[in-house]
């Protein structure tokens, strides 16, 4: 522990729980935010994939925001975005002015929501990829580090000592952190907001009710080149989106890159092969006579559609960039959810779009003013 400080967790799942006990067992002082506290031990047990063992002592746990941030330095989201908003406005009253808010990923609209309900005084920071591939053991007591990363992105907004935040949390995440110079370097990810809808469309585009799985599929073990071309071909809209921004490559390397492969074959085999993917299923849900159908409650549907690939979407639309490969899996999913978010190639002004609250525009184009290429 290289500072002594207060952090809390806000959020009960297996990343949560990792960040906690791998906090804990460093010596910071942790607290939990969770709807769930009495399913919670005193300890958090935290296992890694060489069978390291982490133990932290956690310091209090509790589902009232003002038992345990007000007296927090870090206060870490380890939420899905659809809880963003009600989170900020919970936690919101017992803030204090020195304290940090951020999140485990930017990508669903943190800073955005953030900045909307504490204002643009507000010290966020929020990384570009989550910190670690992680699971649940056992709620509230132990969890499993599937996968280290080896280096981690993160952005600040209104955090003049950003430079010592870094560094504290190289400490506390035993990983290397490397600071971007602005917010959207975090949001604007081709991870998860990518990766999963692409993935999804491809499972699911031609799904029958009346002929369900016979097993659930395997999400990314059983990875295809049609997959892989989709990926592809919606990771060349986002990257025409980040240069008309400014952001550099090296910043948001496209996903050939990123997965060291030059074609959608080679990339079908690198996904298939990357070991913290391994057992992980598609979603789905279990139905009578032991077959299976698409889980459409799942956050890869529920989060990472309307939100992350909605996101880059209408920034894509500010910024006059056509996305006819998202637009083509948005369209697919509107079916889905019987919502309406597309006027033909554009965002369409409509209920379904308003209650996006990341959908700001205001705010997009401050974050996008500040930008400094």
């Amino acid at each position: 522990m290289i500072e002594e400080k207060t952090i809390c967790i806000c959020g009960g799942g297996g990343l949560g729980s990792v960040i906690a006990g791998i906090a804990a067992s460093g010596g910071y002082r942790v607290n939990i935010l969770t709807r769930r506290p009495e399913k919670w031990g005193e300890e958090m047990t935290v296992i890694d994939p060489a069978g390291k063992i982490f133990v932290g002592k956690l310091n209090k746990v509790s589902d009232k925001a003002g038992d345990v941030i007000p007296e927090s330095d870090i206060i870490f989201f380890c939420l899905p975005g659809t809880a963003f908003y009600d989170e900020f406005i919970k936690i919101k009253p017992y803030v204090t002015d020195s304290a940090v808010v951020g999140s485990v990923f930017s990508s669903t609209g943190f800073f955005i929501t953030g900045i909307d309900v504490l204002g643009e005084g507000a010290r966020l920071f929020g990384f570009q990829r989550v910190p670690y591939i992680s699971r649940l053991k056992d709620y509230g007591h132990s969890a499993y580090l599937l996968g280290y990363k080896k280096s981690l992105n993160i952005a600040y907004w209104n955090v003049s000592d950003a430079s010592r935040y870094t560094m504290l949390f190289e400490d506390m995440l035993h990983t290397r952190i490397v600071g971007l110079n602005h917010p959207l370097e975090a949001m604007l990810t081709n991870s998860n907001p990518i990766l999963h809808p692409a993935r999804l469309y491809t499972l699911f585009k031609d799904f029958n009710p009346e002929h369900p799985f016979v097993a659930p599929p395997l999400f990314y073990e059983d990875w295809t080149d049609e997959s892989s071309e989709i990926l592809i071909a919606c990771d060349n809209e986002f990257q025409s989106l980040v240069k008309s921004i400014g952001i550099k490559e090296s910043v948001i390397p496209s996903l050939l890159e990123y997965y060291e492969s030059t074609d959608a074959c080679s990339l079908t085999r690198k996904i298939r092969s990357i070991v913290a993917f391994k057992g992980i299923y598609a979603p789905t849900k279990p139905v009578s006579g032991g077959m299976y159908v698409p889980d459409y409650d799942n956050r890869y549907f529920q989060e990472d559609i309307p939100l992350g690939l909605m996101l880059i979407k209408y920034m894509a639309q500010i910024n006059h960039i056509p996305t006819p490969m998202i637009d083509m899996i948005l369209r697919w999913y509107e079916g889905l959810a019987g919502k309406n978010l597309l006027s033909g190639s554009e965002i369409a002004e409509s209920e379904d779009t308003a209650a996006i609250r990341c959908l700001n525009s205001r705010i997009i184009k401050k974050l996008i003013s500040t930008f400094d290429v």
